[in-house]
């Protein structure tokens, strides 16, 4: 089973940028699909973006062109980059391990970390 930690979370006026770092450990991330969500206070954990193993990537309407996703085969670490922040993007940032399903559903990822904090100031 994969292991997950995120980073890079903070505090960010409007407009501003900052980028998330989801680190595994336990396997190689190489040949999975790996993704982001994200949780509001009072709301259920959203689908942000996913970056399958081919290269390719999917966002939600919500993120499109402001966020992306990447990742580093050779660290082993997933990033998102997050531009032109809202105070509507604040929310817990996860990254998870897709397994099978709809990638957009949290059900369909098996491995989760434990969050980071993004707040997003007006």
């Amino acid at each position: 089973q994969v292991q997950l930690v995120e980073s890079g979370g903070g505090l960010v006026q409007a407009g501003g940028s900052l980028r998330l770092s989801c680190a595994a450990s336990g396997r190689t991330i190489s040949s999975s699909a790996m993704g982001w969500f994200r949780q509001a206070p009072g709301k259920e954990r959203e689908f942000a973006g996913i970056s399958w193993s081919g290269g390719s990537t999917n966002y939600a309407d919500s993120v499109k062109g402001r966020f992306t996703v990447s990742r580093d085969n050779a660290k082993n670490t997933l990033y998102l980059q997050m531009n032109s922040l809202k105070p509507e993007d604040t929310a817990v940032y996860y990254c998870a391990a897709y397994y099978r399903g709809r990638y957009y559903y949290a059900d369909a990822y098996n491995a989760w970390g434990q969050g980071t904090q993004v707040t997003v100031s007006s």
